[in-house]
């Protein structure tokens, strides 16, 4: 409806003539919204057609100011085009600016979401990781699909967006994608945050999406038992590669490391302190800095595998998804029926860790946490952790109140119980 409304035209304006000279103008139309500018371009009055908004003739003079005028022409539609993809509604006034450069545009989402991944992808290597990149283009790809689903666009204004907008991508997401509610939850923090640094940096007056909550409804993050881990050890497998993938996962069972912090892990990293052996580095992730003894175990391993590398590299070359395709057939054929990925191995070493008593602060400095609220979720507080605490406080309160002759009391209790029953009654 909007584009059937739209129209340009030219005209001279007597008022300004001088010598028989006028300059010529533009005035574009939409919506009953008009706008009038100047074209920059002067025609002697005789050689204007007023019925047809042009020169008149084919001389050379009246072609080079059609050729002009249709220039401007084109370029207007152009901006009307575009600013009619990304609007609800168009001005002429806002064509008229776009055309003569005055102001500044609305921002518009995709644009903006467009800055934040660049600013990302600058990061990455620093203290962000391409993972991280990839996710969030993701999900600036999977809102430029909505809008264009929706909206029938190709991106809009930041002051179009409302608190529906991010409900309705979420159930688009649902319905349409049939991604899962973990997955949605995060594609909608990353539309979040995008709108609220916009609002942040006075690009927008408000952030309408501040109210907006959604659960992530996480399952809760597998881990193997003490009883699991010693199954996964004990087992004897034919495949070199499984024996290796095996080990490698115990050792960050042991060690809490994560599958890139292992993989870059030289010798450099293995120091002696006190006549012990510790890896000290940063995280790969955060770029935070851990350290953690090497017992027994880990020991074993890198002794074990100590000719996969000519190099520094403690373990050599390993890949990733070749690790975790191959992991899953090692929990598989030692009976364990749970979905475990390479992560695991992190909560296994955090719960493990609290279950023996291991205080959350010394947990979380190994786990190279900026923040012991992401090590309370990391580590899980077991019911035999439960049971062990539990155990010790009943020890003590016991201890405690040993001086208390309670079975007097309960004497006394019930020959008063029984008084007060038999007076009522």
């Amino acid at each position: 409806m909007a584009r059937s409304t739209f129209k340009v035209l030219f005209y001279v304006n007597g008022s300004k003539e001088k010598n028989g000279i006028v300059p010529i103008m533009g005035r574009v139309t939409i919506n009953g919204t008009v706008a009038q500018f100047s074209c920059k371009q002067s025609i002697p009055k005789t050689l204007w057609d007023v019925k047809g908004n042009k020169a008149k003739g084919k001389s050379r003079e009246a072609r080079d100011i059609n050729l002009a005028l249709d220039n401007i022409k084109a370029q207007i539609i152009k901006h009307y085009q575009r600013i009619s993809d990304r609007e609800a509604f168009v001005t002429a006034e806002m064509v008229r600016n776009a055309y003569q450069g005055i102001g500044t545009e609305y921002e518009t989402l995709i644009n903006t979401f467009d800055k934040d991944c660049a600013n990302l992808l600058k990061r990455v290597g620093k203290d962000r990781s391409i993972e991280t990149y990839k996710v969030m283009a993701r999900a600036r790809n999977y809102v430029a699909a909505f809008i264009k689903s929706f909206y029938k666009r190709n991106d809009m204004s930041m002051l179009e967006l409302t608190p529906d907008f991010i409900k309705e991508f979420a159930a688009y997401l649902t319905a349409e994608r049939g991604l899962k509610n973990a997955t949605i939850w995060l594609h909608c923090m990353w539309l979040k945050g995008v709108v609220m640094r916009a609002h942040y940096n006075g690009l927008i007056p408000r952030n309408p999406f501040a109210q907006f909550h959604i659960s992530p409804n996480v399952k809760d993050r597998e881990y193997l038992t003490e009883d699991e881990i010693k199954t996964v050890m004990m087992h004897e497998f034919e495949s070199p590669t499984l024996t290796l993938v095996r080990d490698l996962f115990i050792f960050a069972c042991f060690t809490a490391l994560s599958f890139v912090d292992m993989k870059e892990l030289t010798t450099d990293e293995i120091v002696e302190v006190n006549g012990e052996k510790w890896i000290i580095g940063k995280r790969h992730k955060t770029d935070v800095p851990f350290q953690v003894k090497l017992l027994d175990i880990p020991l074993q391993i890198i002794e074990r595998h100590k000719n996969r590398s000519d190099g520094k590299s403690v373990f050599g070359e390993i890949n990733y998804w070749t690790m975790c395709k191959q992991l899953k057939k090692v929990i598989k054929e030692c009976g364990i029926e749970k979905s475990i990925s390479y992560h695991s191995a992190r909560h296994t070493f955090g719960t493990l860790a609290l279950t023996k008593g291991m205080p959350i602060e010394s947990v979380s400095r190994v786990l190279g946490h900026t923040n012991i609220v992401t090590t309370q979720i990391y580590a899980k507080i077991t019911t035999q952790k439960l049971d062990n605490d539990l155990t010790m406080f009943g020890n003590k309160l016991s201890k405690a109140f040993n001086g208390i002759k309670w079975h007097e009391y309960e004497k006394r209790y019930h020959n008063n119980s029984r008084m007060w029953h038999g007076n009522t009654a």
